[in-house]
């Protein structure tokens, strides 16, 4: 079976949808006594199953249904389990989640479901195994209904595959979600499930959560597990979580993920954040692109609400060489997408090209080969950044900035068959914010605070130090406390 090392996994008109519960889970059928609303997030599904106020089987069912309404309008899915899915849940579950139903990113293994990591040339890859982190979710009992959509390697802030098509917002179907988690925070936001499995290897969590509405954390570097043990790069940037409709799920599933190998202390009680913070406003680009006026406006409001909250916001501007970062970054990810070619190759028994690889990831593998001498220099900036990273949180908490440049852009501005140069300018001017967390391995949120005029989500990313994860849970409990973001549905919404 094909190993995919973690270099080559650099995570790293819209209609309502109204459906009724499944057969299994219809009033006539369920017992008067039963209160678990048809959907809910997924730590009130876990107690409702838990509780016998309904069963893994029945919320598996409604998901299935769920899916099946909505899948037309967002193409957020690769791959269908559902026949495991029903088996699982039939069988013993234990765990925090035990029965909840959910999906997992196509870029990591999920033992009887294909590995296709948005690419065409790796058709027919079974996983005959789980993930190290896949392992922990199948401990914690959830119940994988299939795998959720990627785009090639997760090498672009899209969900756009030529493999499977493009995966669409479902606040607005002509606009992307986002990626590399696209289908997965697609996913989510249309409530077909509480919660996806997610990764993040230069913003992959937390641009499709602000560009969905839903939230998302990337963890600290090596909180969670993200792969098998002896397949560390030079700088591990990607990390694995989830994105969730509430945050309560966000800390639950960190919990049932962790580690647990000494390098953290396992994450405390989160309560909603009580004492007060000094929180940097970083609302400009470190690389000099343009900022939307919308996403401005948006994360102003963000800062207004830090500020009703009691925090002391201050204008604070990111001692970061913007466009020196970028490329270093670029470099490294580039060269893992040279990696990921000759492993698709090597997959497939065909030649590197466009029959078995997109333009994009050639592009980039191309540059990789180009300026392959430069790579150790560009690898060794990349690890000195970390410190320089943290040195501006010596008077400041927590840092506050945009996710992207803009809110979801349109589908196939960003197509990975694009002109390569023009889709480099345009994904360096939307994911130009998220990258340095991914360098320092520090932890960043999105959080699903305002809207654009026409409707489009604007998260607003709060960014701490390597390790500061329940501090930001904390934060994040107060700010949907103070601005819930719940019951605003999308126009494409199975529930």
């Amino acid at each position: 079976m094909l190993k995919l090392s973690r270099r080559a996994m650099l995570a790293g008109s819209a209609a309502t949808v109204a459906i009724a519960a499944c057969s299994r889970g219809t009033k006539e059928d369920v017992a008067p006594a039963r209160t678990v609303p048809a959907y809910a997030d997924g730590t009130a599904m876990a107690a409702g199953i838990a509780a016998g106020e309904t069963t893994g089987l029945e919320q598996v069912e409604a998901a299935i249904t769920r899916a099946k309404a909505v899948e037309p309008q967002i193409n957020g899915i690769v791959t269908e389990t559902f026949e495991i899915a029903r088996s699982d849940a039939a069988g013993l579950l234990s765990g925090a989640f035990a029965g909840v139903p959910s999906f997992i990113k196509d870029l990591i293994d999920w033992r009887g479901a294909p590995t296709l990591a948005g690419s065409r040339g790796l058709a027919g890859h079974m996983a005959t195994t789980d993930n190290p982190f896949a392992q922990k979710w199948r401990g914690a009992g959830i119940v994988a209904l299939g795998k959720s959509a990627t785009p090639e390697a997760g090498l672009i802030s899209s969900t756009e595959p030529l493999s499977n098509g493009p995966t669409r917002n479902p606040w607005d179907a002509s606009r992307f979600p986002g990626g590399s988690s696209g289908g997965a925070a697609a996913l989510v936001a249309a409530r077909v499930v509480p919660f996806a499995h997610a990764s993040d290897g230069g913003g992959s969590i937390r641009i499709p959560a602000s560009t969905c509405g839903v939230f998302g954390l990337k963890p600290s570097r090596d909180r969670l597990p993200y792969s098998e043990a002896g397949e560390a790069p030079p700088l591990q940037i990607s990390v694995n979580h989830a994105v969730t409709l509430s945050v309560r799920d966000s800390i639950a599933l960190f919990r049932a993920a962790e580690a647990n190998d000494g390098t953290y202390p396992l994450l405390g009680e989160i309560k909603p954040l009580t004492r007060r913070l000094r929180i940097g406003f970083a609302p400009e680009p470190t690389t000099g692109t343009p900022l939307h006026p919308d996403t401005r406006a948006a994360t102003e409001a963000a800062a207004q609400l830090c500020r009703e909250l009691g925090h002391t916001v201050i204008d604070f501007t990111m001692p970061i060489d913007g466009p020196k970062l970028t490329d270093a970054f670029l470099l490294y990810w580039a060269a893992g997408a040279g990696m990921f070619a000759q492993q698709v190759a090597a997959f497939s028994g065909k030649p590197i090209g466009t029959e078995i690889v997109e333009p994009w990831t050639l592009g980039l593998a191309g540059m990789a080969a180009r300026r392959i001498a430069e790579v150790p220099d560009a690898i060794s900036y990349l690890l000195a950044f970390e410190s320089a990273y943290h040195a501006m949180f010596e008077s400041l908490d927590v840092i506050l900035s945009p996710v992207t440049g803009s809110p979801a852009v349109p589908i196939g501005e960003q197509a990975p068959d694009a002109d390569y140069d023009t889709l480099m300018e345009r994904v360096l001017s939307f994911a130009s914010y998220t990258a340095p967390m991914n360098v320092a391995g520090a932890a960043s949120m999105s959080v699903p605070l305002g809207w654009s005029p026409s409707g489009l989500p604007i998260g607003a990313m709060f960014s701490g130090r390597k390790g500061d994860d329940g501090l930001l849970f904390e934060l994040a409990l107060e700010l949907e406390a103070a601005r819930p973001w719940a019951d605003r549905r999308p126009p494409v919404s199975a529930a």
